[in-house]
């Protein structure tokens, strides 16, 4: 697989999530919904402090903390992805690692700079932000991840009887996520499901590339 190809990838979901992003945030206010495939499909526009799917992580240092991590994870994929394309590994492998990729720069371009380009979103005062304002709502590297995807394909109530969660609703799919959290959630599963073949086929390439390797050594030998 050649490395334009890949950063074909990378560019057009990083610009589909950031688009869809921009779209939310400057037309919903926080806690806005709208369905989109009746009560199964609906943009939820809420703001993510933390991580993927609403997880939280230490308040505003762990917040920092986090940001920095996927700096890091992004700078190390660079030069990953560099690595495996020419080491020509699998190219379904390929195209996992270039979703997470795509995924994890998707929702650092959040935290880094949403905060200073954005109004801040209100829920109590519907408040609906306007982006490149005079002072955004927060500084470099704090910026929350806006979340809009939200599946509550199957709504019930579990019964009284039931253990622990007896008498409570019960959504699914009950996360709020973005694009970038499901290319990066694609990627990971998919390299799960199918680790075999990817990295089988990459072996046997390896073993192909060092036989063809010592034959020619041979052949230089006898001569």
């Amino acid at each position: 697989m050649k490395k334009r190809s890949v950063f074909l990838i990378i560019c057009l979901i990083v610009i589909a999530d950031q688009l869809l992003k921009i779209y939310v945030k400057t037309h919903f206010y926080a806690g806005e919904s709208h369905p989109v495939l009746g009560h199964w499909f609906q943009l939820y526009f809420i703001e993510n402090e933390g991580m993927a799917y609403g997880w939280k992580f230490g308040g505003e240092f762990g917040k920092m903390a986090l940001t920095l991590f996927r700096l890091a994870a992004v700078i190390f994929g660079v030069f990953y992805i560099k690595r495996i394309v020419e080491k020509k590994y699998n190219t379904g492998f390929i195209i996992c690692v270039a979703l997470i990729f795509a995924g994890a720069l998707g929702n650092l371009i959040d935290s880094m700079f949403y905060g200073l380009i954005f109004e801040n979103s209100s829920m109590d005062a519907m408040n609906i932000a306007h982006i490149f304002p005079a002072h955004g709502y927060a500084g470099f590297l704090h910026g929350n991840v806006v979340d809009m995807l939200y599946f509550p394909i199957i709504h019930t109530r579990f019964p009284s009887w039931f253990p622990i969660w007896g008498g409570q609703d019960f959504d699914f799919f009950s996360p709020i996520f973005n694009l970038a959290d499901a290319s990066i959630s694609t990627g990971i599963i998919a390299i799960f499901i199918f680790q075999k073949r990817f990295f089988k086929s990459h072996a046997s390439a390896l073993e192909k590339k060092i036989e063809t390797e010592a034959v020619v050594n041979d052949g230089i030998h006898v001569q």
